[in-house]
């Protein structure tokens, strides 16, 4: 059985953290396991002004639900009128998530990934974009370099790790386009 060569080169941390010192870091780790990650604090509000202060760019009447994982909130940004659910967003790299988007309970916006090719799996990282009217429902997973355009909908369950176009439903893993989304001005 051939055995594993020894590596000499260190395990690629990529640049997730740019954009913040190590203390800045350490702080938003606490402030998120006491705040968002424990549900201590039930008001939106409050979440958000905190997502603020830490660099997030929030508009006007988003709603932040407790038990919500934010990995670095300084790549954040979320269009006014957007709901974020208790999910997880793995952002080591850029998140934009546009007016009028839904994230329901338990999705997963993963950013980060490994390359398989290199022996020390180096980190590779793609921004998400979610743009207006977007819903990924519960339990769904938009994965690294994603775009979903306009009125997509990524059903519960279901894994994308292909663009969405805009106003079709997509459902299952991976996830299939389906059919066009209803709008209130079809018949």
């Amino acid at each position: 059985m051939d055995k594993i060569p020894r590596l000499k080169k260190a395990f690629d941390k990529g640049k997730f953290s740019e954009g913040a010192s190590k203390f800045k870091i350490a702080c938003w780790y606490l402030t998120s396991l006491f705040l968002f990650q424990s549900g201590l604090v039930p008001f939106s509000n409050i979440l958000v002004l905190v997502l603020r202060i830490y660099g997030a760019k929030i508009g006007k009447d988003v709603r932040i639900k407790p038990f919500v994982n934010i990995k670095y909130p300084w790549k954040l940004s979320i269009g006014d009128h957007s709901w974020i659910g208790a999910c997880q967003i793995e952002n080591l790299d850029k998140v934009t998530i546009g007016r009028n988007v839904c994230i329901s309970q338990n999705a997963m916006l993963l950013t980060g990934s490994h390359n398989y090719k290199e022996a020390l799996f180096d980190l590779i990282t793609k921004p998400i974009v979610l743009e207006e009217g977007v819903w990924i429902c519960a339990n769904a997973m938009v994965c690294p370099g994603v775009t979903a355009h306009s009125q997509a909908v990524l059903c519960a369950g279901s894994v994308t790790s292909s663009d969405l176009k805009a106003s079709y439903i997509y459902r299952g893993n991976p996830a299939i386009e389906i059919r066009r989304r209803p709008t209130s001005t079809s018949k």
